[in-house]
């Protein structure tokens, strides 16, 4: 009786698996699906966000919050044995993706007049020289090896303002502060606790897919597809520079160096810290960077983060699946 009362229940059951078996199937699914579902939610209804509460909370106001818990979760991922190699790992993909966007930069700076299709070289190094590291880090629980997480111990050190100042010249480098300290603490808390506790690093093991989902909605609650029309074109083709032209860059160097190929594309996105770049910049040289210079650039930046936030997890994906790599993905794991 117990066997024939089971039976109604079993096509329900396959057809829920079926539908997150097929949403799985999307490049970056954990990542992408709810961060475009935040945009959408702030682009056409943003009185959602701003209720109050817990609402605002976990979601505009607690995008920081989520994020230290994310890496201190990706943390305990990562054994001590592995860290020198994750920290090489790391040290050769930013330091790729930074000579890249200064050497683009600087061509546009000296033989393109300080413009590429509306782009300036400012512009350009503040979208492309730091990386979304929680995207990297999401990402990486997703399609990367433990060593591959850990890299983004050293990922996090390069973002914001430091480097365009240093590669135009307009300011010496900026001073090392607890700030700095406090952005990597997260994932250095987690490896010493999941390597000194194996029964917590199990038990968080099973909380990265949860809370790279929640992570990445709340960040999507954040943006907002009118930047886009702000920006125009310009914007637009700032972030397919950023994460398409860069991709071709640091993956090609990343598997020459021993990696997969899969976090050199995972590192092709735009911090959304990096918005406030322009505006360091003008507050160093207000004639040359202020005014409609700082506009634009910042609408142009604030686009490329979004662009990036949609290509650099399909882009991902397809250097995971091109390279013969398993995506780890829940819902397309086979039970």
């Amino acid at each position: 009786m117990a066997r024939g009362a089971a039976t109604p229940d079993t096509p329900p059951a396959k057809s829920h698996e079926g539908f997150f078996t097929r949403l799985g199937k999307i490049p970056g699914a954990t990542i992408l699906i709810p961060l475009l579902l935040g945009c959408l939610i702030n682009t056409l209804f943003p009185q959602v966000f701003a209720i109050g509460s817990f609402t605002t909370s976990m979601t505009t106001e607690g995008t920081g919050a989520l994020v230290g818990a994310f890496l201190v979760i990706v943390g305990t991922t990562i054994s001590f044995k592995s860290a020198p190699k994750a920290a090489l790992r790391g040290a050769i993909l930013i330091i790729t993706k930074v000579v890249f966007c200064v050497a683009l930069a600087l061509i546009v700076l000296f033989w393109l007049n300080d413009n590429l299709f509306g782009l300036s070289a400012m512009a350009i190094l503040a979208t492309c020289s730091g990386a979304n590291n929680a995207m990297y880090a999401g990402l990486m629980g997703t399609y990367g090896t433990e060593v591959e997480r850990g890299a983004v111990a050293i990922t996090t050190l390069v973002v914001g303002p430091p480097v365009t100042m240093i590669a135009l010249g307009a300011a010496g480098e900026a001073p090392i502060g607890w700030s700095l300290l406090g952005a990597v603490l997260p994932i250095i808390v987690g490896i010493v606790l999941g390597n000194c506790f194996p029964t917590l690093r199990k038990m968080f093991a099973g909380a990265l897919t949860p809370i790279i989902i929640l992570t990445f909605f709340a960040m999507g609650s954040t943006m907002n597809l009118s930047q886009l029309i702000k920006a125009g074109l310009p914007g637009i083709l700032l972030g397919v520079i950023c994460s398409v032209i860069g991709a071709l860059v640091t993956i090609p160097v990343d598997r020459l160096t021993g990696g997969s190929g899969v976090a050199g594309a995972a590192i092709s996105s735009c911090a959304g810290a990096n918005v406030a770049t322009p505006a360091a910049m003008a507050t160093v040289d207000t004639a040359k960077y202020g005014g409609a210079v700082l506009a634009t650039a910042t609408a142009q930046v604030a686009a490329a983060a979004i662009v990036t936030a949609f290509l650099t997890p399909i882009i991902t994906a397809w250097a995971a699946k091109h390279f013969g790599l398993t995506t780890r993905e829940p819902a397309t794991a086979t039970h």
